[in-house]
C-alpha cells in the first residue's frame, strides 16, 4: 500500500471540524459548508465552531438558525444533518468577562487574536481531528489571526479557505448557497434599481490557501498572539542563526550543527568552562532566551580560581577516558587555581581553532569566546544561546 493510499484512509477517519470567524455576512458559512460538501472527495462537518462578537451571534440566530438554513439546504443537497447550538459559538469578551460587540479598538483586537490563538492551539491537540478554518468573515483582524494561528498550530492535514463567491450574490442578504432548483432573488445595484438574480447563474468556489506549519517545527509555551509571535520569531532565528552546539568530552570534540571540531583536551577543557558558565549559571533561569543578555560572562581571575579550576579538572578526567591521574597531575599543577594568562593563551586558540575548522563568518560571533568591557574590567563568555548548548 503506497503512502498516498495510507493518507486517503486516515483521512477517511478523521473528525471533520469546520471554524469560522464571522460578523456581519453569516453567509460565509452557509457558502463554506455548501463548498465543501461540492469537494472532490466531499467533506462533512461532524463539529462547527464559529468565533464572533455578541452582535454576529445575535445575525447568525435571525438568518441561519431562525430560518433554518442550514436544515433545508442539508435536505436539498442530501447532505448528512448539519445544525448550530449555543456550543457552537465562541464569544469574544473583554478583561471583564463582557461579551464583546464589536472589534475596534487595540485592546479588543488583541482580545480576539488570543481567542482565537487558544481556540485553535486546544483543537489541534485533538490528532483524530482535522481543521478546516475559514478566513472568509469578520473583520480583516479576524482573518489575518485565523491565518496566523493555523500557522502556529497546524498540522499537514488542517486545511485554511476562503470562499469566492459571484459578485453579484455575494453578501446578499437573500443568498446562502446554491439551491438545486433555480430561485429568483433580488438584488439592489449601487444606482438603487433592483435587479433580479437566477440562482443557478451563482459560482461558489472554494480557494485552499497554503500556509506555512511551523507547529511540529518549533516549541511554543506563550500564552497571548503577541507573546507567541515574538517567541516564533526568536525561535525562527536562533534556528536558522545558531545551530546546536553539542559537545562531547568523551570524543574530545565538539560539534556545531553537523560540523565537527577538533580541539586540543586543555582547549576543549577551558571552551566547556565557558559553556558551562552559561547553561549553569545564568542569572535569569526564567528567561527563554538570551538574546543579547551577557550576565554570564567573568573575569579571567573567576576562571581562575581554585572552585573553577576543580571543576575544569572534572571534565579533563573525562576528556582522558575518566583517568583520575589527569585530574590530579592538573590540580597539583595549578593548586592555587589555573593561571589567567593560561586561559588567555587557550582563548587565542580556541577562536583560532573555531575560525579555521567552523569556516563560517556568520555563526562565529555565537561560537567563540568573547570580550565585553563591564563593571570597570574585560568579562568573557559566549554568545550562542543557552538552550542551544548540550555537553555529555
Amino acid at each position: 500500500m503506497n503512502h498516498e493510499i495510507v493518507l486517503s484512509k486516515i483521512i477517511e477517519m478523521f473528525n471533520e471540524i469546520l471554524i469560522f470567524v464571522a460578523g456581519a455576512t453569516p453567509q460565509i458559512i452557509t457558502e463554506t459548508i455548501y463548498a465543501l460538501a461540492h469537494a472532490k472527495p466531499p467533506v462533512y462537518p461532524d463539529e462547527i465552531y464559529i468565533i464572533t462578537t455578541e452582535t454576529g451571534k445575535k445575525r447568525i440566530d435571525e438568518t441561519i438558525i431562525k430560518k433554518q438554513i442550514l436544515h433545508l439546504m442539508s435536505q436539498e443537497l442530501g447532505m448528512p444533518p448539519v445544525s448550530l447550538t449555543d456550543d457552537s459559538f465562541v464569544i469574544v469578551r473583554d478583561m471583564g468577562g463582557n461579551p464583546l460587540n464589536d472589534i475596534r479598538s487595540k485592546e479588543e483586537n488583541e482580545a480576539m487574536g488570543d481567542v482565537i490563538t487558544s481556540f485553535i492551539r486546544e483543537k489541534t491537540k485533538d490528532m483524530n481531528a482535522r481543521l478546516h478554518c475559514s478566513l472568509a468573515g469578520g473583520r480583516k483582524t479576524m482573518s489575518f489571526y485565523m491565518g496566523a494561528a493555523l500557522q502556529l498550530y497546524g498540522r499537514h492535514w488542517d486545511k485554511l479557505y476562503h470562499v469566492l463567491v459571484s459578485p453579484e450574490f455575494e453578501s446578499n442578504p437573500e443568498f446562502f448557497y446554491k439551491p438545486k432548483k433555480n430561485r429568483v432573488i433580488e438584488c439592489k445595484m449601487p444606482d438603487g434599481k433592483i435587479k433580479k438574480l437566477n440562482t443557478k447563474d451563482a459560482k461558489i468556489e472554494l480557494a485552499e490557501l497554503p500556509f506555512i506549519r511551523l507547529g511540529s517545527k518549533i516549541s511554543l509555551h506563550g500564552k497571548g498572539f503577541r507573546e507567541l509571535v515574538a517567541e516564533s520569531q526568536k525561535e525562527i532565528d536562533t534556528a536558522t542563526m545558531q545551530p546546536q552546539l553539542m559537545v562531547n568530552l568523551a570524543e574530545r570534540i565538539l560539534y556545531i550543527g553537523n560540523k565537527p571540531i577538533e580541539m586540543l583536551p586543555v582547549e576543549l577543557m577551558v571552551y566547556t568552562a565557558f559553556l558551562k558558565q552559561k547553561t549553569l549559571h545564568c542569572k535569569y533561569p526564567e528567561r527563554q532566551y538570551c538574546l543579547d543578555c551577557s550576565e554570564c560572562f567573568q573575569t579571567l581571575v573567576d576562571f581562575s580560581s581554585r572552585h573553577a579550576t576543580e571543576e575544569m579538572a572534572k571534565d579533563y578526567m573525562k576528556i582522558y577516558d575518566g583517568h583520575s591521574f589527569k585530574s590530579e597531575e592538573f590540580l597539583n599543577k595549578w593548586s592555587n587555581g589555573i593561571d589567567t594568562g593560561v586561559i588567555r593563551q587557550n582563548i587565542s586558540k580556541i577562536n583560532r581553532t573555531l575560525k579555521e575548522q567552523l569556516q563560517d563568518d556568520t555563526l562565529l560571533p555565537y561560537y567563540s569566546v568573547a570580550a565585553i568591557k563591564k563593571y570597570g574590567s574585560s568579562r568573557y563568555g559566549v554568545r550562542v544561546e543557552k538552550d542551544k548548548i548540550k555537553i555529555e
